[in-house]
């Protein structure tokens, strides 16, 4: 996999699964613009690319206004001549339920992770459009945005809408060679380690132990490495063809989601009255109804 000729910006990349990434698509080659809000983070980010003998540099803003999407295409392309790829990460978590969830928990994470979306892929799609060249955007989504998650209101409708807009820039930007894919990842981070069922396990991996075959592949969750391949693949030359896509990636478990389709129809003559719909419902609907939340192995549940 050769990205020597890239340049990528990655938000929210200081730490994390953002850093794996950056880190990744350095590793082949990529120049790699990081984005953090906090200095140091940024710059130990940095160094730990360049002590690899990789290209980087930093931007710290936080992600959403469009001037910081400014900021990181004006970055990448003054420090090395052009853009290739962005991968859209940066996101934040303000958990609780509907009726506890305040107008500033919804905004701030609508912000960063859909708004901080779309300005940054708008920059990015005006300069892949000026250079002529085609380019990749990747941006991040989760399982929450496609099956739903307790507490997570405001990040399971940003993450997808994400994905919703992931589809419509595909159409968009297919005729300027831009590919645009939607990256699912499930890893130990601290966004996953206060989920009760998984803080043993990720607390047993900080301390050395692997993973078990059932957190890596029955639940697809592993390290934020582990998630970076799929990155670094969607990046390069090999996936020109590849676009429109949802991936689900975790531990040794690779996936894509399905776009939502029609799974029961039905017609009646002159339209369909509430009376109509409740004779029908049982022997037309009923069985099609699909569940909410996602499905983990019950021997992890139980315990």
């Amino acid at each position: 996999m050769d990205l020597n000729n890239k340049v990528a910006i990655v938000t929210g990349s200081g730490q994390g699964l953002g850093l794996a990434y950056a880190q990744d698509l350095a590793r082949h080659g990529a120049a790699v613009v990081i984005n953090d809000v906090n200095q140091d983070t940024a710059n130990n980010a940095v160094a730990s690319i360049l002590d690899e003998g990789g290209r980087a540099v930093a931007v710290v803003a936080p992600v959403g206004s469009t001037d910081t999407a400014q900021e990181l295409v004006a970055t990448a392309v003054e420090n090395f001549g052009r853009l290739d790829v962005m991968v859209t990460n940066a996101g934040i978590l303000r958990d609780t339920v509907l009726w506890k969830m305040s107008d500033d928990d919804f905004d701030a994470v609508i912000n960063v992770h859909l708004r901080g979306t779309f300005t940054c892929v708008r920059e990015a799609a005006i300069r892949l459009r000026e250079q002529g060249e085609g380019g990749r955007i990747i941006a991040i989504g989760s399982p929450a945005g496609q099956r739903g998650n307790f507490g997570q209101t405001n990040y399971a409708a940003a993450k997808a809408g994400i994905v919703g807009m992931v589809r419509t820039w595909a159409m968009e930007l297919q005729r300027d060679g831009v590919t645009v894919n939607a990256v699912c990842p499930v890893a130990a981070t601290a966004m996953t380690e206060t989920i009760p069922f998984l803080a043993p396990h990720i607390a047993s991996m900080k301390n050395g132990d692997p993973l078990p075959p059932i957190i890596r592949r029955d639940v697809g969750m592993g390290t934020p490495h582990d998630a970076a391949g799929i990155i670094s693949f969607l990046a390069s030359d090999d996936a020109a063809g590849i676009t429109g896509q949802a991936f689900s990636v975790g531990g040794d478990r690779l996936a894509l989601w399905s776009h939502p389709v029609l799974t029961a129809t039905a017609f009646h003559d002159g339209g369909w009255s509430a009376d109509d719909i409740s004779a029908q419902w049982g022997s037309a609907f009923a069985a099609s109804v699909e569940s909410v939340g996602e499905k983990f192995p019950d021997e992890l549940m139980s315990r």
